[in-house]
């Protein structure tokens, strides 16, 4: 009996550990904790087309929409749509700042056309 009771606990221990590295290592936490701290992170699924991505900069958050063509050498992604989460988080945000942005992603996807959808850009057009 007490043998079985200490196997109960230490499988708990072990699950409790399990948890931990599950959860400090989540990429969504990740993209939490870059939102509260205002600085870049690029949170995607590379092999899966149909799931959007999420990118944070300067406490700003976007979303980003995929879309699957042809290049002269494979299918890849060649459109991108990107929009914010909160029009009230672009307060402050500069021209160059959606740049980089745009740069940071073409580093993933360089055969895409990113396009921008309102207010982001009408202020680019600008």
């Amino acid at each position: 009996m007490i043998l079985l009771f200490r196997l109960l606990i230490f499988v708990f221990i072990l699950f409790l550990v399990y948890t931990a590295i599950k959860y400090i290592l989540s990429p969504k936490r990740k993209l939490e904790l870059a939102h509260e701290h205002k600085k870049y992170f690029f949170l995607d699924d590379h092999q899966d087309i149909r799931k959007n991505f999420l990118l944070t900069y300067k406490g700003a958050l976007f979303e980003g929409e995929k879309y699957l063509g042809t290049t002269d050498e494979a299918f890849e992604v060649v459109s991108i749509f990107i929009w914010p989460k909160s029009t009230a988080a672009l307060q402050g945000l500069e021209r160059k700042d959606f740049l980089y942005i745009q740069s940071e992603i073409t580093r993933n996807y360089p055969n895409a056309v990113i396009d921008w959808k309102s207010p982001v850009k009408e202020f680019l057009k600008e």
